[in-house]
């Protein structure tokens, strides 16, 4: 392969190998897996061998990936999980047993990295990502890495992997203008993550896309598993009850907020329960004290009280309506001050839709990000819900008139996109989420 740079030889240090990282989102998003393997293939296939969970899917990948790998490593396993993006830091997608990796080691696998990129067809961002967390977790010899698909499935760059065990967690419309206009072409991009012989636990509730799903593994020979139906889950104000295949407990507690966070841990418990038969074992304890430390920052985040200030990263239809919902059930206030960002390329009206008629006021803003839509477009766009609102163009003096104007009592939400609630996350705590100076 044909070195993309003349000095690769000159030591970098940690902001400039991840502003290189960076630069590569200049060639934007191309599937397919060939930039992936050739990467990996320079390196000796470090993914040759390695044990692998995969997860596919609309919303809650991360939540998954937290209450999967959370448990095992309660279980005494060496756990790494890849996932994006990252919310302040880019060292926030590789983790080991809940732990970043260091700004040596990033900045050691992006020079190695870049070596042996192609002058002439480098790689995308994610490729050359997703190359980095493979290469990344075979060198630090993990006993089981989980993997979160970044679009789609069937040729996204994670789909280099052959895993143990596959999870898909729902489906709906997202990134149409790559993954097709149809539910239908969407699910079967995402059915693209099951393979041969390997299980595959599905939490998506839709009839047909189920079938869809189904007839893909019966197709690959891959067994088939249901939430609600090969495995049974409850959830009461004491907690959640599993009814696995071989596991039944009660009374579960869970680290991480959310209406939809049951459904979540049960595909998890499911997945679990098909990787104890490929050998990694887990008991009761493990699984009751892996969902109560389970964390995942700007999900369901209470940052502050008197007043409540909550985060999270709600940025399609689904979450959105998810944590409207939640913020019903659990929480309990005089007013809701909504302070919103979102992305442009998402379905705005139906973000707004979905939390801005329960809000008593709005601030409608803008994180530090090229993709963000105007606030003047939010606040037109949300015009026919009659809410009071304004136009607050940086989010740091959002969240400042936000904090002004509630009251001891009153409720603050800050959603919208994880871009919105990553930039929350410093203003609120700078010291614990310090963001790349990249």
């Amino acid at each position: 392969m044909i070195n993309i740079q003349s000095d690769t030889n000159k030591k970098m240090s940690y902001e400039s190998a991840v502003q290189h990282l960076f630069n590569l989102q200049k060639f934007g998003i191309k599937f397919g897996l060939s930039k992936t393997e050739n990467l990996l293939e320079a390196f000796g296939n470090p993914h040759m061998g390695q044990n692998y969970i995969h997860i596919a899917g609309t919303n809650g990948k991360g939540s998954v990936a937290t209450f999967v790998g959370s448990i095992l490593q309660e279980a005494g396993y060496r756990v790494g999980t890849y996932v994006s993006p990252h919310l302040v830091r880019f060292t926030e997608r590789f983790r080991i047993n809940g732990e970043e990796i260091t700004e040596g080691k990033t900045t050691e696998l992006i020079e190695d990295l870049r070596r042996v990129f192609d002058a002439h067809e480098p790689p995308t961002f994610f490729e050359a990502v997703t190359a980095m967390a493979i290469l990344y977790f075979a060198r630090e010899k993990t006993d089981i890495a989980i993997m979160e698909v970044g679009m789609g499935g069937r040729l996204d760059a994670t789909n280099v992997i052959t895993p143990l065990v596959t999870g898909i967690t729902n489906i709906s419309m997202e990134h149409q203008e790559y993954l097709g206009n149809r539910l239908s072409q969407i699910a079967l991009e995402k059915a693209g993550v099951i393979k041969k012989g390997i299980d595959v636990v599905t939490a998506v509730t839709q009839p047909e896309i189920v079938e869809q799903l189904k007839s893909v593994a019966e197709q690959r020979g891959a067994p088939f598993f249901r939430v609600g139906k090969d495995v049974r889950y409850r959830s009461i104000p004491s907690g959640l009850h599993y009814f696995g295949q071989q596991l039944h407990i009660k009374n579960l507690q869970l680290g991480l907020g959310g209406i939809h966070q049951a459904r979540n841990a049960a595909l998890a418990l499911g997945m679990l329960e098909r990787l104890a038969t490929k050998g990694f074992s887990q008991d009761a304890d493990n699984v009751r004290e892996g969902l109560k430390k389970s964390t995942w920052p700007g999900r369901m985040q209470i940052v502050k009280e008197n007043p409540t200030i909550l985060l999270d990263g709600a940025h399609n239809a689904g979450a959105m309506r998810a944590l409207a919902k939640t913020v019903l059930r659990d929480f309990s206030y005089e007013k809701m001050i909504l302070v919103i960002g979102i992305m442009a390329d998402k379905d705005i009206p139906a973000l707004l839709r979905a939390i801005v008629p329960m809000s008593d006021r709005v601030l409608y803003t803008r994180p530090v990000y090229s993709r963000a839509a105007d606030p003047r477009v939010l606040m037109e766009k949300a015009g026919s819900f009659n809410t009071p609102g304004e136009i607050v163009f940086h989010l740091s003096e959002a969240l400042e008139k936000a904090e002004a104007i509630a009251g001891p009592k009153d409720l603050i939400v800050v959603c919208g996109s994880l871009f919105t609630v990553g930039e929350a996350l410093t203003f609120f705590d700078p010291i614990r989420y310090k963001p790349d100076n990249v």
